[in-house]
């Protein structure tokens, strides 16, 4: 039997006509990942840089998701050949490298994902989630038209660098993280500050005047929306753990804080 895959987030920008909104998927949790992949949001982001997630884990995340209408983006520890090759295998479709600086490090990770002679991504499909087990004829020969592969600009050096960054051919698109991107501008723990929302903007207007796809987080709702009025095309806006930190805060402060005698201060 032929089977066939999904088209990837790269193709599904193209044919959406609006800006795609996501959330991250950090916990590692199966049950977490299909609720959220039945929220209704367009893509989920799973984390494999900070979160606890490792191989076989995003493997399962990817198998649980997959019966739902959501677009799946794992997101690698680092630029490295081996993790690339392994994620791929496990059958991610959608990849974004983190701290990519400059379009030596971007052409390096267009290369992981293309089998020779275009790249070097080691040859295990039939072995693998990837081709289904050998069951999607001509995988081998069309690998590239079922992945789709984004490099996080997060940095000021990869600001400097965008148009550059942007240039360089199989990329999908890139995805801007203003938190690193504050800190490397010397202001850590300020994403919102004037200086590093014009440095995402900067980028944003680069990508989008060269053609391509372009990103950013957000958890501020008011930030993300002023970044989706700069031409964001997909914004991440909130993750699992986060969502669940936040409630189970609001319910200790509604029904043990506040019924304190003299308690007035619910730490918000």
């Amino acid at each position: 039997m032929s089977l066939r895959l999904e088209p990837p987030f790269g193709q599904y920008l193209q044919t959406l006509g609006r800006p795609a909104v996501g959330m991250w998927v950090c916990s590692g949790s199966p049950v977490a990942a299909e609720i959220c992949a039945g929220s209704g949001l367009d893509w989920l982001l799973i984390d494999g840089e900070h979160g606890v997630v490792s191989l076989e884990t995003v493997q399962q995340l990817l198998q649980v998701t997959a019966a739902y209408p959501v677009q799946t983006m794992v997101r690698l520890p680092s630029l490295d050949v081996v993790a690339i090759k392994q994620f791929l295998d496990a059958g991610a479709q959608n990849l974004l490298i983190p701290m990519v600086d400059t379009a030596q490090m971007a052409q390096d990770a267009v290369a992981v994902t293309r089998y020779p002679p275009a790249g070097v991504r080691g040859v295990g499909s039939a072995l693998s989630r990837s081709a289904r087990w050998g069951g999607v004829p001509g995988y081998l020969t069309e690998a590239e038209k079922y992945i789709s592969l984004f490099v996080q600009i997060e940095s000021a050096a990869a600001v400097a660098n965008a148009e550059e960054i942007c240039a360089v051919d199989g990329l999908a698109g890139v995805f801007v993280g203003p938190s690193d991107l504050a800190a490397s501008m010397g202001l850590l723990g300020q994403q919102n500050h004037p200086q590093v929302v014009d440095a995402v903007k900067r980028v944003i207007e680069v990508a989008s005047a060269a053609g391509v796809k372009v990103g950013v987080n957000a958890f501020d709702p008011v930030q993300a929306e002023d970044y989706l009025a700069a031409g964001a095309d997909f914004i991440l806006v909130a993750a699992d753990v986060q969502l669940l930190a936040l409630e189970s805060k609001k319910l200790a402060a509604r029904f043990i804080q506040d019924a304190a005698p003299g308690s007035t201060d619910v730490g918000y």
